[in-house]
């Protein structure tokens, strides 16, 4: 479904924000990018949707390189759903929800039914929702506006960077739960990314251990905790071992 060929971003300093990457995300799969601050887990995804653009190698959706069309057009079909939530504070909930289906040009009431939809998907009652605004509404409640605004224009791939990772620790355990009783449903593609690696385990179908820009191991999270390849994945996962036995 998207395919990483020995990718790589560098800015004008020649650094390398990520390097060699080179991977594969299946239909309908959650692969959750994981790993400290600065290992390259934001730019890899963002890559995808082209909010930046690979230096070398080549990503493909589908067959297809992301690089041959419209990044607008590109960006349409990808739902992306951030921690801050990015909702628009002068936009009622319905509004904020609808943004993508009015870029994609969808009559109002397919617009109208879709939102009341999405509001009901994560649990939020439409009529009493709908017409409120961002600041009525708690940042659980915010969060789960913004996945409802990713899902609404029902694309197959959704990209989430950290979109708990500013809620308290109930909160976050409830939209987590949330999140995979969605996938369950839904099997979207998903390339989700963490620096917490209870959260990464636990919505994951693979996880991908970056470092320093380099993915250093991609694989099952029994497979991580059995079979590192390498003393830094052993180092990063044993730190937890008693702790994610769930796991294994």
């Amino acid at each position: 479904m998207i395919l990483f060929e020995d990718v790589a971003k560098t800015y004008d300093n020649a650094e390398y924000a990520v390097r060699n990457l080179s991977f594969e995300v299946e239909e309908g799969e959650v692969v959750v990018l994981l790993g400290t601050s600065g290992s390259g887990k934001t730019t890899t995804m963002k890559m995808v949707n082209r909010l930046i653009e690979p230096s070398t190698g080549r990503i493909s959706i589908g067959g297809r390189d992301i690089m041959a069309g419209d990044p607008v057009e590109l960006r349409l079909g990808i739902g992306y759903a951030i921690q801050q939530v990015g909702l628009f504070p002068h936009m009622t909930i319905g509004e904020n929800i609808e943004i993508v289906p009015n870029l994609l040009g969808w009559d109002k009431e397919r617009k109208q039914t879709r939102t009341r939809e999405m509001l009901a998907l994560v649990k939020l009652d439409p009529d009493d929702f709908i017409n409120r605004y961002p600041g009525q509404l708690s940042g659980g409640q915010q969060q789960r506006v913004g996945v409802a605004r990713a899902l609404a224009g029902d694309p197959q791939i959704i990209l989430m960077d950290e979109p708990f990772g500013a809620l308290d620790p109930l909160t976050r355990d409830e939209l987590q739960k949330e999140f995979r009783n969605l996938q369950e449903r839904l099997r979207k593609t998903v390339i989700f990314v963490t620096h917490d690696i209870f959260e990464a385990f636990e919505l994951g179908d693979r996880v991908a251990i970056l470092d320093e820009g380099r993915m250093v191991q991609i694989g099952t999270p029994h497979e991580l905790v059995h079979e590192p390849a390498s003393e830094f994945v052993a180092r990063f996962v044993g730190s937890v071992r008693e702790k994610i036995s769930l796991f294994q």
